[in-house]
């Protein structure tokens, strides 16, 4: 049996981040879901288009790239996203976004990011809102 602990400083560095990390998670009837990212914060920032540029790989995100768990398989748009564990990117336009799942983990941002590993892409159109909010994406069953 592997086992292992974070040293308590370790620990203390995580949770005081600038962007700390954040875990979502859902059940769908039989299907869990789990988002591990960090959450970024806009400090008065221009953030796409500037700060995050349009029409380049993002990790959708701050510090490690976004990571997505599903234990059954899922159908996302006309496509089926196999069970597993995969990185989040998206390519942000200010009228569409590809939202990319990737077979790399463990990624810092998106400087390792490779095509060649990408299982599924999707292009979503953004939708403008009054009040800025912030989440990696929504799931709708």
């Amino acid at each position: 049996m592997l086992s292992f602990s974070i040293p308590l400083f370790a620990q203390e560095a995580l949770n005081n981040r600038p962007s700390p990390t954040s875990i979502e998670t859902m059940k769908y009837k039989n299907t869990y879901i789990k988002i591990t990212y960090c959450q970024p914060h806009k400090k008065g920032r221009e953030i796409f288009g500037e700060l995050v540029p349009y029409g380049k790989v993002w990790r959708t995100g701050a510090n490690e790239a976004t990571e997505i768990t599903v234990t059954k398989d899922i159908l996302i748009g006309a496509d089926t996203l196999k069970a597993g564990t995969y990185s989040v990117f998206t390519i942000p336009t200010p009228d569409k976004w590809t939202v990319i799942f990737n077979s790399e983990l463990g990624q810092w941002g998106a400087y390792n990011y490779l095509k060649s590993s990408d299982v599924m892409r999707l292009e979503v159109k953004t939708e403008k809102v009054e009040k800025v909010v912030w989440l990696p994406f929504t799931i709708n069953f």
